[in-house]
């Protein structure tokens, strides 16, 4: 929302040139005039903000178990690769080593087919098991809740899924050559024993990454704090691979078991040692504070004034009275809704340090604290300038009264830079020129005024 025109410095004196302002004639007392004069002049920007973090890593657990360890105290400073917290799960270990047993069975040449005389229905099911456990084993790795992990399980699934298919490809092709009399059962009953190995080795690896996930460590350098964002806790993705059907049952919305971190009033939600924990429970978050920023919601009105390298001043309603300096980054082009149904852009500000008016330091702010951003979107030296009240707007432009041979001229002005108190002229009006700067609305062409 932009703030009417600020008057950066000399007010007192240009008051003194502008507002001299004398009475005109008896049944005019409400007019009042003075004369354009020089001064500095900023328009000013006000923007609702949000203060932001330089980056949040929420970690959370990947499989069901118990909080086993928390390496740090909430506050602590910590560094990348810091290891925070290990999660116990002997279901992800039973896991990990049920799948190994699979994969040696299979690398042992131990045929899993379930028959010759219907190659076709086994590589049906094969395929719809393949690609219902992918499916699931997707949506388990989405509920993790660092981005780190969740994409690196994801790229995994992506990779170990279009493994499958390649080696489901060459079992059906195989297997249709079969059919036409052009290649063994043997061979057909190899290439589908490949393709079963393909789906096993790729739920060994989910199910090894899952229990190597359980010692969480810190993916950025910042302070630690217990717990984070309420989450829906999932299955893992070996639960998912694996046809369990407890996991299953989760996958599809039931209610899961009994335990884990009670919640309500009086009752601290974040995870202690001990603790049970389901897949995608938050156990912890870094937040990065070393370059605080702010998120300003800048009106559709003003963002074209608003871009990289404007600098502002930052007021925030947990520091009353302090002032914080910050510098406009970038602006979004992409619009987004506001409460009250308008169109706001974001823009993104590095914030710097704070004063109060005695001059003392003003406390760091934190993320999420509101604040408004006033941007100096511009300004302007020793522009002929006029009283804010002085302008008004008739026939689509904007117009002063200028007092000309005693009486009132009405006439057409270009405005610049548009502060609180004054507004720039930059063509139509002379330093010196006489004018109404008060009552304008009083004022007819031709009017005698007192000068």
């Amino acid at each position: 929302m932009r703030r009417p025109p600020s008057l950066v410095a000399g007010f007192a004196l240009i008051a003194a040139i502008l507002m001299t302002a004398a009475s005109c004639t008896d049944d005019s007392d409400d007019v009042g005039l003075g004369n354009a004069g020089r001064a500095d002049v900023s328009e000013v920007v006000d923007a609702p903000a949000t203060v932001t973090a330089r980056a949040v890593a929420t970690l959370s657990s990947p499989a069901e178990g118990t909080v086993g360890l928390l390496a740090v105290e909430p506050g602590a400073t910590v560094a990348p690769g810091q290891v925070l917290a290990v999660i116990d799960s002997p279901k992800a270990q039973q896991q990990l080593a049920t799948a190994a047993e699979a994969l040696e069975a299979l690398n042992r040449g131990g045929a899993s087919v379930g028959g010759t005389r219907d190659l076709s229905a086994a590589q049906g099911r094969t395929d719809q098991a393949a690609a219902a456990a992918f499916a699931q084993a997707r949506e388990a790795a989405n509920r993790i809740t660092e981005p780190g992990t969740r994409t690196a399980l994801l790229a995994q699934v992506d990779a170990a899924e279009a493994a499958y298919r390649e080696a489901s490809g060459s079992a059906r092709a195989l297997i249709a050559s079969v059919q036409r009399g052009l290649a063994s059962v043997g061979q057909a009953m190899n290439a589908l024993t490949a393709a079963q190995r393909t789906q096993a080795k790729a739920a060994y690896d989910l199910a090894k990454s899952t229990v190597d996930a359980l010692t969480l460590r810190a993916p950025v350098a910042g302070v630690v704090q217990l717990g984070g964002p309420a989450t829906t806790a999932g299955p893992s993705i070996t639960d998912l691979l694996g046809g369990n059907a407890a996991a299953l049952g989760a996958a599809a919305g039931a209610v899961p078991p009994q335990g884990g971190t009670a919640s309500g009033p009086g009752i601290d939600p974040a995870p202690i040692v001990g603790t049970r924990v389901s897949a995608g429970t938050t156990i912890l978050t870094v937040v990065d504070l070393t370059e605080p920023g702010l998120l300003a919601e800048v009106d559709e009105t003003d963002v074209l004034l608003v871009s990289a390298g404007i600098k502002a001043t930052v007021e925030l309603d947990a520091a009353p009275g302090a002032r914080y300096e910050a510098t406009v980054r970038s602006v979004d082009l992409l619009p987004s809704a506001t409460a009250q149904g308008g169109v706001s852009y974001r823009a993104r500000l590095a914030l710097g340090p704070g004063t109060f008016p005695d001059g003392k330091p003003a406390p760091a702010p934190r993320p999420g604290m509101s604040a408004v951003a006033h941007l100096s979107v511009r300004s302007a030296s020793g522009a002929v300038v006029v009283p804010a009240a002085a302008v008004f707007n008739a026939d689509g432009r904007d117009q002063i009264w200028v007092v000309r041979g005693g009486k009132a001229e009405r006439t057409p002005v270009t405005v610049g830079v548009s502060g609180t108190d004054l507004v720039q002229i930059t063509d139509g009006v002379s330093e010196g020129d006489r004018i109404v700067v008060r009552g304008a609305d009083q004022v007819t062409a031709g009017q005698e005024l007192e000068e």
